[in-house]
């Protein structure tokens, strides 16, 4: 398909249409959240599964801001001046985790080049806060690639979450058009430093639609195992706003399911994939029988 106008957004499939981002129950968990100045990544990124999670008092915390300080061409968040560290937020979001009765936390975070340690360190608190209110949560954090700086990984590992997730987003060939600021290889590396540290679970995530082909994603799922990846999930990629690089391919419910028993078949001990499978979606669900707890 051409790459026409990229101002133009293809017309949803019908199995992509049946979301309601308005579902009842969500309206006291955004209230909740809002009180305490939290960001959820299923606001700030237009996250299509808002409406069920929040309506089931779950929610991904997007920590560090709501200003990126890459601008990756697929992603809602803005990639403004980002705003300086709150040392309250790490108290809020164990609060937000209490009120929420979560059993497992999941924290994402902007990322935030501007930082020494590219906010390792306020992961590191979260976690900590989190714990101190209740030591039997299970805690996944999704995070940015922190240029690959080893002091920051180290801070990561020693914190211990029991699953460690950052995205390879889409297939190399794809990367100038999608993660330009991004590199392939570093992600991956990012991923084996932390393997190869101890026990956390590793888990990685990737958007199709983009215009990657099966060969390209059989390889990349090669490349995540061989860096100790456990646990991918696969999603359609949707294009959130008007800036944003357009959809080429909407993948059939049929064809997530397939290529989800290759994965399977490929070494990989869970794949989450289907077309409103993200990243964070469903998170205890898809770990649980990996984790132990």
């Amino acid at each position: 398909m051409s790459e026409r106008n990229t101002k133009q957004r293809k017309r949803l499939p019908e199995w992509l249409r049946g979301k309601d981002p308005l579902q009842r129950g969500m309206v006291d968990t955004k209230k909740m959240l809002d009180g305490l100045e939290i960001n959820t990544v299923c606001q700030n990124a237009r996250c299509p599964n808002i409406g069920e999670c929040y309506a089931k008092k779950t929610a991904t915390f997007m920590i560090l801001g709501r200003n990126c300080t890459r601008n990756c061409k697929f992603c809602a968040v803005q990639g403004e001046t980002p705003e300086p560290v709150d040392p309250e937020e790490p108290a809020r979001i164990a609060k937000a985790v209490d009120k929420l009765k979560l059993r497992h936390a999941v924290i994402t975070s902007v990322t935030r080049d501007d930082l020494e340690d590219g906010g390792a360190e306020q992961f590191v608190k979260v976690i900590h806060a989190i714990r101190e209110v209740n030591p039997n949560i299970t805690i996944e954090i999704l995070t940015p690639d922190f240029n690959n700086d080893n002091n920051a990984i180290k801070k990561i590992i020693e914190a211990s979450p029991e699953i460690f997730n950052h995205n390879i987003e889409t297939v190399p060939s794809l990367y100038n058009q999608v993660r330009p600021e991004a590199d392939y290889q570093q992600s991956l590396d990012v991923l084996k430093a932390v393997a190869d540290a101890g026990d956390i679970i590793i888990k990685s995530g990737l958007m199709l639609g983009l215009g990657e082909t099966e060969d390209e994603l059989i390889q990349v799922w090669k490349d995540l195992l061989k860096s100790g990846c456990e646990i991918l999930t696969m999603g359609q990629y949707l294009q959130p706003g008007h800036a944003n690089i357009q959809v080429k391919e909407y993948i059939k419910p049929e064809k997530f399911k397939e290529l989800k028993e290759k994965a399977l078949k490929l070494g990989f001990k869970t794949v989450a994939s289907g077309p409103h499978v993200r990243s964070s979606y469903l998170a205890e669900e898809t770990g649980k029988s990996l984790m132990g707890k």
